[in-house]
């Protein structure tokens, strides 16, 4: 059995860029930044990583209707890595992370939501015993026609 698989949880590095595509199918790129933190010698150290990210269709459209740079996103999906040839006939390689879900960070002052329509009589849209929307996190998932069926799963 194969896995591709990735979790990533981390802001994003520029405002998200949609494009339509000659068939008409909707994609949106943008960079993710993540940082590692961990001790060595009581000294405090950090990495950061910088993730490719591609996302198709609705998620596409989401994304780039609530996301811009600095907001917080967890992203779900799987590494492809492509490859072209450059105008000098040089080979070039890119890895990016294919989103297949995502879950939006919470909503703040500085960042967040850019364009979000704003909701009316938002204390009455709001779900019975939790009267403040911004802690309700949307999970926006899109599903593949290729799942993994439960009982082909050998352990």
């Amino acid at each position: 059995m194969n896995l591709n698989k990735t979790i990533l949880i981390g802001r994003l590095t520029q405002d998200p860029d949609m494009r339509t595509t000659p068939s008409g199918q909707t994609v949106c790129s943008f960079g993710l930044a993540t940082n590692r933190i961990w001790n060595k010698d009581n000294q405090k150290q950090e990495k950061t990583e910088f993730h490719n990210i591609v996302l198709w269709q609705r998620l596409a459209e989401i994304a780039s209707q609530y996301l811009k740079k600095g907001s917080l996103l967890l992203v779900e999906g799987r590494l492809q890595t492509r490859s072209w040839q450059d105008q000098t006939g040089v080979k070039k390689y890119r890895t990016e992370i294919i989103g297949e879900n995502i879950q939006l960070g919470p909503k703040s002052a500085n960042q967040g939501f850019s364009s979000a329509p704003p909701q009316q009589n938002s204390q009455q849209n709001a779900p019975q015993g939790n009267k403040n929307n911004e802690d309700n996190i949307p999970i926006i998932e899109e599903k593949n026609t290729e799942e993994i069926d439960v009982k082909d799963i050998p352990f």
